[in-house]
């Protein structure tokens, strides 16, 4: 196996860096971990020396860098293709996984602004915007149909990519008290019980730094 190196940032707070962490982590690949803090005046100069896009996660594979987390988890699915947590192996559901993921990739931009987040933090609801309020109903429709698709536990059957990019968006919902259907609040139950994310919350809640999305 090559020599991997996931470079991410504060576990309670980077949800682009838990994807792929949790995606490396179902698929029992061994890695080397590097954290840059977050929001410091050392972290540009830290993460270029990375990536030139001054953002986390970072793969490096040997001589190749990655600097994005669906690049990355398409790069090790091409490397380690033995895995049985990458892609569903149904054409169909692997093609509504690849759409949803894309989906989850470029949008909810509100609900990302609106609810940052933040492990730590007690459920508690605040007031969402309309457009907010919309993305949810989205994910809860997306949710519903990959589920009814695949039969479930997780969106496509067995976990999957697919989960490891909704688990940050699933403990948002959480987190801020988002009242959910009966399906949606299964699923949710389903990604937070997750081994490998309780390892990732676990140590999330050690972390000794706050963010200014502390006060919502």
């Amino acid at each position: 196996m090559s020599d991997l190196t996931l470079i991410i940032g504060n576990k309670n707070y980077s949800s682009w860096s838990l994807r792929p962490w949790l995606a490396m982590k179902a698929n029992g690949l061994t890695f080397n971990e590097r954290l840059i803090v977050l929001d410091t005046p050392d972290f540009k100069a830290e993460i270029s020396q990375f990536s030139a896009a001054n953002r986390v996660p970072v793969l490096i594979d040997d001589e190749i860098t990655i600097w994005d987390s669906l690049a990355i988890c398409d790069h090790l699915a091409e490397r380690f293709p033995k895995g049985r947590h990458w892609w569903p192996q149904a054409p169909f559901l692997r093609a509504h996984a690849r759409s949803a993921v894309a989906e989850m990739h470029s949008g909810f931009a509100k609900i990302r602004a609106e609810m940052p987040m933040n492990l730590k933090r007690a459920p508690k609801a605040v007031a969402l915007s309309d457009e907010a309020k919309a993305e949810v109903a989205r994910v809860e429709a997306l949710w519903d149909e990959a589920l009814r698709l695949s039969g479930g536990p997780f969106l496509y059957g067995d976990y999957s990519i697919a989960d490891a990019f909704f688990t940050p968006l699933a403990t948002r919902l959480r987190s801020y008290d988002v009242e959910l259907g009966e399906s949606a609040n299964r699923y949710v139950a389903h990604v937070h019980d997750w081994p490998d994310f309780q390892g990732w919350r676990a140590a999330a809640l050690e972390e000794p730094w706050s963010h200014d999305s502390d006060s919502l």
